[in-house]
């Protein structure tokens, strides 16, 4: 195949398709509108699933890489009310097919098997529009163009590649989470360390619930979930810290102390995070020259699958491409009914919804008893 191939996005969907591909010795370039791989912190940990995320790392030959950045421990669970009481405590013994690794390790390690200059920095994409034979242009925002013969969308949520297949655009989900971080957890906020343990913690209640994770370098990262409006977040002025810190932790009035210091005492200002979908089941018909992948396709309410189906994605496109290197098209046909298919079929988020009455410790137990977890 010698037809260079565009990709738009280096996460960690786009890099692995551009790893895959370059060890099927299929040229490809990455455009990625941040200025560099550290222009922005690259967010939490990751469990990478042995059913799809770590597939995608073995057709990309990463596994003893991956291994190398797992963090051992970080599958225990912890379930809890928002009294504090623990309903369950699942320690980490090793047999789990879930590690955890830091999100920024993981695209590091995907950066480091590429041939340098594969990715292209600073390059904002503004416009992308259909030339004639399946060829596309991309324009950045500094005026440079690039024309390709085959184009690949995986710059997420708000795919600037998307249009050229589907009008689907992203719609709030009615909720957001509140992201904080405490630094230094075991000295300096022992409590909330002691309450989220070696993993991950979940409190879960109606309307209201935190995810905790504890990442490396004893870094607790929580999730602060609410289910209200874009214009009730909208009315905090989350430039005012303290203000909005306050306002945040008025929710959780009552919830034990140990739980709301990991809003009050985060060791950074906290951020806000509204949360879109596309419709389920997003599909478009075949574009000569232009396909998408993970969240520009198929971005969905958070479930712990995106990364692992983005990952996915980019290695069965790159397999795909490399099974079929005279015929682009019909690669891209194979993929694209293969996505579709697995988007058709996944089943819906089995964990109640945040405003359902079982969305509650014991009501989460359950689901995780039922399903043999």
């Amino acid at each position: 195949m010698n037809t260079p191939v565009t990709i738009i996005g280096a996460g960690l969907g786009g890099l692995i398709l551009a790893r895959v591909l370059h060890v099927h010795k299929i040229p490809v370039t990455v455009y990625e509108a941040e200025s560099s791989p550290s222009a922005r912190p690259q967010g939490g940990l990751l469990d990478i699933h042995d059913y799809n995320g770590q597939l995608a790392l073995k057709a990309a030959g990463l596994m003893e890489e991956f291994h190398a950045i797992v963090l051992e421990g970080r599958q225990a669970l912890r379930v809890v009310d928002p009294d504090g009481t623990v309903l369950l405590d699942q320690p980490d013994d090793g047999t789990g097919g879930r590690p955890e690794v830091q999100r920024g390790d993981l695209r590091q390690v995907l950066l480091d098997s590429l041939p340098a200059g594969t990715v292209r920095w600073g390059h904002k994409v503004s416009r992308t529009r259909a030339l004639d034979e399946g060829r596309h242009e991309v324009t950045f925002a500094d005026g440079g163009t690039v024309v390709t013969s085959l184009l690949v969308g995986a710059d997420g949520a708000w795919s600037r590649v998307r249009p050229l297949l589907s009008g689907a655009t992203p719609a709030y989900i009615g909720k957001s989470v509140v992201e904080t971080y405490l630094f230094d957890a075991g000295t300096r906020h022992p409590a909330a360390a002691k309450a989220v343990g070696g993993g991950m913690l979940i409190a879960p209640s109606p309307g209201r619930e935190i995810f905790a994770h504890r990442e490396k370098d004893d870094t607790l990262h929580a999730y602060v979930g609410l289910s209200e409006p874009q214009d009730w977040f909208a009315a905090i002025d989350f430039a005012d810290a303290g203000t909005a810190t306050a306002r945040i932790a008025q929710e959780f009035d009552g919830w034990a102390p140990e739980l709301t210091a990991l809003i009050t005492d985060s060791d950074v200002a906290p951020v806000w995070r509204p949360l879109y979908a596309l419709p389920t089941g997003h599909r478009w018909e075949r574009v000569p020259g232009v396909t998408l992948l993970g969240d520009a396709a198929h971005l969905a309410a958070p479930n712990g699958e995106g990364a692992n189906l983005a990952m996915l994605d980019g290695a069965e496109l790159g397999e795909a491409l490399a099974a079929q290197p005279d015929d682009i098209e019909t690669a891209l046909t194979k993929y694209e009914q293969t996505l579709f298919r697995r988007s058709a079929e996944t089943a819906p988020d089995e964990m109640p919804g945040i405003d359902s009455a079982d969305n509650t410790a014991h009501g989460l137990i359950k689901i995780f008893t039922e399903k043999g977890q």
